[in-house]
């Protein structure tokens, strides 16, 4: 199992915005070989934004390698940016292999 994450640093008056960007989006992940399942994660507030984290699950390293080289993985994020960012930096991402 491989957990791929990205941490968000949203904009406070945002999390609306970002939330709608997120759930109203398509994905195109089901297509995928390996896709277990994705979830939306909202974390702590700071004083200047709110931590959030998209969390997907594949059977393997290999088959979320494969989404980000895929077809569909560039028409998911293939939308227009907004006018103004709903987020603070770059995503972090981070992976995860599972041990046992």
């Amino acid at each position: 199992m491989f957990i791929a994450m990205n941490r968000f640093k949203v904009v406070k008056d945002l999390t609306d915005d970002f939330e709608a960007v997120w759930l109203g989006r398509d994905s195109h992940l089901s297509e995928m070989d390996g896709f277990v399942e994705f979830h939306l994660l909202r974390g702590p507030e700071a004083e200047d934004h709110v931590l959030y984290a998209s969390h997907t699950v594949w059977r393997s390293r290999a088959d979320f390698e494969a989404w980000t080289r895929s077809e569909q993985f560039r028409k998911a994020h293939s939308r227009a940016p907004s006018t103004r960012p709903l987020y603070q930096g770059h995503p972090q991402f981070e992976g995860f292999e599972s041990i046992g």
